[in-house]
């Protein structure tokens, strides 16, 4: 091909990049970027300042204005007190429940999707089509036939009420499902079972490592869906001694209406800050697993 046969081309090329980098596209995409991130933080915000408020402040004032005093850490002391420090008690039942039934649901969803990724059987399509309607079901639609199997089974107003739901994640085994399709090459674990390794030592101390952002994301998306559960210990809990924040933030909440009320707002707004923080910590700490996770699987060697 001549110089002059490849101009057009080469020009067309440019052309088609320079309008793909507008400035007024990119400007449009900022702001709306920019819009979102405020509409994200907003609550955010929202949630910090009014923690700093007393009561009589936090009834009296605008939502994103001070108040007269600043009382977070006496609405710390006061929420951590409160009747006999109740708070600290939901706090231990939701890091119980995240612990065993997030991490639990974790490595279920690990080992259930490497082998379906990595294994050939007969059924596998029809589990792959089980998996995928029980991702279409709104978990809140089971959850009164969940209340009463357990009901029949005795198992109501106890841990293993929310453990045992919380275990069962068919979002995160597909997710490990795909994930372990393309991070697991099939050539190791035959160079694996050549050297006579086992499959469980494979899985253990060859497919984990690669599979560890995938695990990080399953986790993640775990942990703040036990975390944040509210439906299913609402109806299957009725002893405050089990019940996790969602819940017994709930329960104070509550404490504005009927007869002899006694409002503690700015107790729950207290506690509701203080629920979030280790969401947030959780997330910092595990965000370049999971950020490398991401830039693996849209890179291809």
């Amino acid at each position: 091909m001549s110089p002059e046969q490849a101009q057009p081309v080469a020009v067309e090329s440019t052309g088609r990049r320079s309008s793909a980098l507008r400035p007024g596209k990119s400007r449009v995409l900022t702001g709306v970027m920019v819009l979102y991130v405020i509409y994200t933080l907003i609550p955010l915000v929202w949630l910090v300042i009014s923690a700093t408020k007393t009561q009589t402040d936090l009834l009296s004032t605008a939502g994103l204005a001070p108040g007269h005093s600043f009382a977070l850490f006496s609405n710390i002391k006061e929420t951590l007190t409160y009747r006999d420090g109740i708070f600290l008690r939901w706090f231990a039942n939701t890091l119980l429940y995240v612990v065993v039934g997030a991490g639990g649901a974790t490595l279920l969803s690990t080992a259930a999707g490497y082998g379906l990724a990595k294994y050939r059987f007969p059924g596998r399509r029809a589990v792959f089509a089980v998996v995928l309607g029980a991702i279409a079901i709104p978990p809140t639609a089971l959850a009164v036939p969940t209340f009463l199997m357990f009901s029949n089974m005795g198992l109501t107003n106890t841990v293993w009420a929310i453990i045992v739901p919380s275990l069962v994640s068919p979002f995160g085994l597909y997710l490990m499902w795909v994930y372990a399709e393309e991070a697991v090459p099939q050539e190791l674990l035959e160079a694996a079972r050549i050297d006579g390794a086992g499959e469980f030592r494979i899985f253990w101390t060859v497919s984990l490592r690669l599979l560890a952002p995938g695990v990080v994301t399953v986790l993640l998306f775990a942990l703040v869906s036990t975390w944040n559960n509210y439906f299913l210990p609402l109806i299957m809990l009725s002893k405050p001694n089990l019940y996790p924040l969602t819940v017994g933030l709930t329960q104070w909440s509550n404490q504005a209406h009927g007869a002899g009320a006694h409002p503690v707002y700015n107790l729950v707004v207290t506690g509701s800050l203080l629920t979030i923080v280790p969401l947030i910590v959780v997330f910092f700490l595990l965000q370049r697993f999971w950020q490398s996770g991401l830039s693996a699987g849209s890179v291809k060697q």
